[in-house]
């Protein structure tokens, strides 16, 4: 019995993931995995530091985060796979060749433009964080110096991630993101009471240390080897091509990055704190259903790109679905972000103003959830028809577009930190749609109007449904009738209810889960009910997925005979 178990447990980590239903499932479990496994990091973090401290630590991982997806996942994520994955078929030793010179690269470039970053940090941090104070932002660069070493690793790891995707084999790359957060979650446990902020730091340099370390047996066993050589190759030198746009595009998200840790140094200390922590929240509807659908989605758009009506079947058919299950989750994170917030970072010393802070950044940012995940799709449609320059121009001018808006809603109007999620969902909406409608001209199809019909439904729904939540947790929650919030402090009558009766007292978790749950499963009730009345289709893929799930444990209805490989979009990251 035992034998047998580790016998299919090797088979699954050693064997190859040859169709899209088999890479869908193990994508999109890994990345509820991950996203879980990230929420607890941070809750791990807010029960040991407060708002103010925890924002010296996310704003200490700017400097070294650029670095990283500039020089390493702008390369990796988009020109290393494809160029991989041809040169496999000429033969493996031109193959590895051409990863071993790209991984000396990375580490040289990464090397030299790290050391200079980390030793000018102080200054470059004066400039990207005006609003600390020198104590602060001494602790800032004794952070970032050993997150630096810890992108060392990564340079390395990512190239493994994408030799063993290239190789199709997803479980060993998408287990490596956990084993990073657990190195964060113990690093932070053990070490914080020698090392206090320095702690989670450390966790961070143990974490990548363990992504590197989980996937490097398995690609040494496929063949990959380390050698002090580089050799400029064709293919090297295809990559370098390839990955340009994605470059500049990522050059340009990483100023943006910096413009909003600015912006949030100089609203308060604690800012960037709540801007991080919504971020984490709003990440996992993107996350679950945007990225994970479109990567399952798009060896089949590539394969389709020569008959454009099944490639518009295929491509708004993932389109809708998607839109289908993130409005109701956008809906639950407007509504319920104060109960979400409490119970994912609610601690003794988060406080109730970092909780009702953090809530607005969350709905802010889930104004925009659904156009985020529509353009991982979207994009994914261009780069099935080999149009990398589209979505890389639309995606700079979104992020452009952000930064202004940046500036107007907080030095404009002095908005507090929501600004900034609020205007990055604007740039989304309008990345997203600038995308759809040139897609559907670019492939000959109906009027733009006629494709936002679904869409307007799934509105329609998730209006229904979202009210229907914002009803209930008021009526539900004791401390709205105790303290007269909302609308039934303007309501006489309701002054004699004896509402003692039916509320919950969610000072207490038990009662503030109870209540989440309740609220939460009414909600969907009330959108699938809806949904079903209006005739969207798309109810179905859910009812689909269920069944799926419960009894046939599988995540995706896509056919078993798909036998595409599947390649890591370049939009995706592995935190």
């Amino acid at each position: 019995m035992v034998g047998k178990i580790i016998s299919k447990g090797k088979k699954l980590i050693f064997s190859a993931q040859t169709s899209v239903l088999s890479a869908a499932t193990i994508i999109m479990l890994m990345v509820v995995a991950s996203r879980v496994l990230g929420l607890v990091r941070q809750r791990v973090l807010a029960h040991f530091f407060g708002a103010g401290e925890l924002s010296l630590f996310f704003a200490a991982f700017r400097l070294p985060d650029l670095v990283f997806e500039v020089l390493v996942f702008g390369t990796f994520s988009s020109a290393f796979i494809p160029v991989f994955t041809k040169a496999l078929r000429k033969g493996r030793k031109n193959a590895w060749n051409t990863a071993t010179s790209v991984t000396n690269i990375g580490v040289l470039v990464f090397l030299f433009v790290g050391i200079i970053l980390a030793a000018f940090a102080n200054p470059l941090y004066s400039l990207f964080a005006p609003g600390y104070d020198l104590a602060q932002r001494a602790q800032v660069v004794k952070i970032a110096r050993i997150l630096f070493a810890a992108q060392g690793f990564f340079v390395v790891s990512y190239v493994l991630t994408s030799v063993l995707e290239s190789l199709r084999r997803f479980l060993v790359p998408a287990l490596a993101p956990l084993f990073y957060n657990l190195g964060i979650i113990l690093g932070t446990i053990l070490l914080v009471g020698k090392y206090g902020l320095l702690a989670p730091a450390l966790g961070v340099l143990l974490g990548a240390f363990l992504h590197f370390l989980i996937q490097l047996p398995l690609a040494i066993k496929l063949g990959f080897r380390f050698f002090p050589k580089i050799v400029v190759t064709k293919d090297v030198r295809t990559i370098g091509k390839l990955a340009l746009p994605r470059i500049i595009e990522v050059s340009f998200l990483q100023v943006s990055k910096l413009v909003e840790l600015s912006l949030a140094s100089i609203i308060s200390t604690a800012s960037y704190t709540y801007f991080t922590f919504a971020s984490t929240l709003q990440f996992l509807p993107v996350g679950l259903f945007g990225a994970s659908v479109a990567k399952a989605a798009l060896p089949t758009l590539a394969r389709q790109e020569n008959d454009p009506s099944e490639f518009r079947k295929t491509l708004f058919g993932a389109l809708y679905q998607i839109i289908f299950f993130v409005a109701p989750m956008a809906g639950v994170l407007i509504i319920l972000r104060i109960p979400l917030v409490r119970l994912i970072f609610g601690t003794d010393i988060f406080s109730w103003e970092s909780t009702v802070q953090t809530g607005l950044v969350v709905s802010a940012f889930a104004l925009g959830v659904v156009f985020q995940s529509a353009v991982s799709i979207l994009a994914r449609g261009f780069y099935a028809l080999h149009d990398t320059k589209t979505p890389v121009v639309v995606s700079i001018s979104s992020i452009l577009v952000i930064i202004v808006m940046d500036f107007v809603f907080i030095k404009g109007f002095s908005l507090p930190v929501w600004g900034l999620a609020f205007s990055f969902s604007i740039g989304a909406a309008i990345q997203a749609t600038i995308l759809l409608y040139l897609i559907n001209k670019k492939t000959s199809g109906k009027s733009f109007l006629a494709l936002l019909v679904s869409p307007f439904k799934i509105l329609l729904a998730s209006l229904g449904s979202g009210t229907t939540m914002f009803f209930l947790l008021k009526i539900f929650d004791r401390s709205v009738w105790v303290k007269r919030l909302s609308f039934l402090g303007q309501i006489e009558a309701t002054r004699i209810i004896p509402f003692e009766r039916f509320v919950l007292d969610t000072r207490y978790t038990a009662n503030l889960i109870a209540l989440t749950f309740l609220v939460t499963s009414v909600g969907v009730f009330i959108y699938l009910a809806i949904s079903m009345l209006l005739g969207l289709k798309e109810v179905w893929g859910f009812f689909g997925l269920a069944k799926g799930i419960l009894i046939r444990h599988k995540v995706l209805a896509i056919p078993k005979k798909e036998t595409e490989p599947v390649s890591p979009p370049p939009t995706d990251t592995q935190t």
